[in-house]
């Protein structure tokens, strides 16, 4: 799928940030290798519904004020603490004859037999990958099949995903992804059920200790009444 965005150069990348987004227009850069760095603001309409949809791992198609357009990749979106709304954005200009690494969402699929049959809970270590790979073969997510976890020993790791091709996973391919814990006993549903009693049974609420602050200041007083008689 193609994605597409329109930019415009800005001027001014100080005091003029704060109009770009009064006008609702969020201010970014464009840089890449052999690219020389281009402040410029995207319609914030426009990122927005290209965001939800490409992330960070497909390539978008960005013209800078009607110009022939270039491949990007969002790298980094600064949002406002409060409102979660984008204030500023980073964009990775690509050049489509150099790999490039990029982290993949990972989708799981399929049943898993200790799972289903034998009572197990799925244990996701990842939801994405950093991969290597030409822009032409960037994916934009990698499946993980779970039917492959027949039993509490089984584990897929980065090494046993079937990649794309042209597609080459970074970092230590022993790495666990998924895996399927075995489920729990009755002995050890019931050690856990005593223990968390034991600690309910600690806990005093605040309207307790109020009750018991004023019933021995109320001691205090009667003791200090009895010995002024």
């Amino acid at each position: 799928m193609t994605y597409a965005m329109t930019a415009q150069m800005r001027e001014n990348k100080g005091r003029q940030a704060k109009k770009e987004r009064a006008a609702d227009k969020i201010p970014a850069i464009v840089y890449g290798q052999g690219a020389e760095p281009k402040a410029v603001s995207i319609p914030r309409g426009e990122f927005v519904r290209v965001f939800r949809k490409a992330g960070f791992s497909s390539l978008i198609d960005l013209a800078v004020d009607g110009a022939s357009p270039v491949k990007v990749v969002i790298k980094e979106v600064q949002a406002d603490h409060l409102s979660m709304e984008p204030m500023h954005i980073d964009l990775h200009q690509i050049r489509m004859d150099k790999e490039m690494t990029a982290k993949i969402p990972l989708v799981f699929t399929g049943e898993s037999k200790a799972m289903k049959q034998d009572g197990g809970t799925l244990v996701k270590s990842m939801d994405e990958l950093e991969i290597r790979c030409l822009p032409a073969n960037l994916p934009p997510e990698i499946v993980v099949d779970l039917s492959v976890l027949n039993t509490f020993e089984d584990a897929i790791t980065v090494g046993s995903l079937k990649l794309p091709e042209g597609v080459s996973a970074e970092g230590d391919l022993e790495n666990i992804i998924a895996t399927v814990a075995r489920p729990l006993t009755e002995e050890e549903l019931k050690k856990l059920e005593e223990s968390s009693l034991g600690d309910v049974s600690q806990v005093k609420t605040e309207g307790e200790e109020k009750k018991a602050a004023e019933a021995a200041k109320a001691a205090e007083e009667e003791a200090a009444k009895e010995a002024s008689k």
